[in-house]
């Protein structure tokens, strides 16, 4: 029984569950969201699929690329915010790929249905960046709180279960400032390239034969504009890939993970075999979005934005717990959110080269303002956490 308990808390037999779990989505129960079935059947079945799909594939599947991520950074002296970021960021940039890969199969058919899943994808990538950085902020927030104070407070007050936050003169290990100085330069960074895609799509992608369903302006991010915004991205990765981290404190903390005694080619295997169990979660659950605002009415762009929250769940849960677990990661957390961020505009980047992404007029404003006032926000809150290690 023992040794049955353990085989079933194996990250390789998880994985294997969650694989499974993802075909069943995709071949089984996407079929019941189909127009022959009623309204109460298919409601249901968009609501079991997002729920199924984002908390027993996309965050449990992210949670181990996270750990084989974090190997992968001890044995390359890579960043390992980088490596999170790609590990944690794909949900969202497969969730904006995916959307844009359908828009592309049936523009030749229906160029309403494809501007829709268009917008999903763009509301997905860029809204998934929000979560994220909103996020970041609170937890950098309450972190400065409790330094502030000298005493552990909730992560959120009065809900215990969700966490407490120690002081850092409390923490037996303690971040590195130049991972804080580096999560500060790619904050940087994302709010340049922000602000250039913003400002392309306005000057170069309003798009003049919008559905006239569209109550608003649309606009495209074009491809040249899509191919530059890509090349920066991969640079952006390329510059800050190295690891800021003491060797003596990554051989600590890595020294008991499970994925440390693997070999590097087990860890791509289970790389890949993640990837597959996204991708056609991912999918199905864009399916889902697309279906769930044709039964309620609701925007395509609201939904987008709600299907964003999906795809960056794993790099929500990695920040909040490497902050209420003192253990010296919350620098690595910040610097693998805003890295996190790099890989999801990447991603834009690529639905804009393959030709699918699209934005109103309305929300495009909102989203982009959104996202650079809280990359500020966070920016601010980065610099007063750094005042910690400063003498008073």
């Amino acid at each position: 029984k023992v040794k049955n308990k353990n085989m079933t808390k194996s990250p390789a037999f998880q994985l294997f569950t969650f694989v499974v779990g993802a075909l069943f989505l995709r071949f089984i129960l996407e079929q019941f969201i189909d127009e022959k079935y009623s309204f109460f059947i298919r409601i249901g079945a968009v609501i079991f699929i997002l729920a199924f799909g984002t908390f027993f594939v996309l965050k449990r599947t992210a949670k181990i690329i996270e750990e084989t991520t974090g190997v992968l950074s001890h044995r390359t002296k890579l960043a390992g915010g980088m490596l999170q970021s790609l590990g944690t960021a794909f949900p969202d940039m497969v969730l904006g790929v995916t959307a844009a890969l359908i828009s592309l199969r049936v523009a030749s058919t229906d160029y309403s249905l494809a501007i829709n899943y268009a917008i999903i994808a763009a509301a997905t990538t860029f809204g998934s960046n929000i979560y994220n950085i909103g996020h970041a902020v609170w937890c950098v927030y309450r972190q400065n709180l409790a330094n502030a104070k000298n005493k552990s407070i909730l992560m959120f007050p009065y809900i215990k279960k969700l966490g407490t936050v120690i002081p850092l003169s409390q923490h037996k290990v303690k971040p590195s400032l130049k991972e804080f100085d580096t999560s500060i330069d790619i904050l940087n960074v994302l709010t340049i390239l922000t602000a250039v895609v913003a400002i392309t799509m306005v000057l170069f992608g309003r798009v003049s034969n919008a559905p006239n369903e569209m109550n608003s302006d649309l606009y495209q991010l074009i491809r040249p504009v899509g191919i530059v915004i890509f090349l920066l991205c991969i640079f952006s990765l390329y510059y800050f890939r190295k690891s800021k981290k003491e060797e003596s404190r990554v051989a600590e903390q890595e020294e008991k993970d499970y994925y440390s005694q693997k070999s590097t080619p087990i860890i791509f295997v289970h790389l890949f075999f993640s990837g597959v169990a996204i991708l056609f979660a991912a999918e199905t659950m864009v399916n889902a979005v697309k279906v769930f605002s044709d039964l309620t009415g609701l925007p395509f762009v609201l939904t987008g934005v709600f299907a964003g929250i999906i795809g960056c769940l794993g790099e929500m849960i990695v920040i909040h717990n490497f902050t209420i677990n003192p253990k010296g990661r919350l620098g690595d957390a910040i610097v693998g959110v805003s890295m996190d961020n790099i890989v999801t505009t990447m991603g834009a980047a690529i639905v804009a080269i393959m030709g699918g992404i699209f934005l109103g007029g309305n929300a495009l404003i909102l989203i982009f303002v959104i996202i650079l006032a809280l990359n500020t926000t966070l920016i601010w809150q980065i610099s007063k956490l750094k005042n910690f290690f400063l003498p008073p």
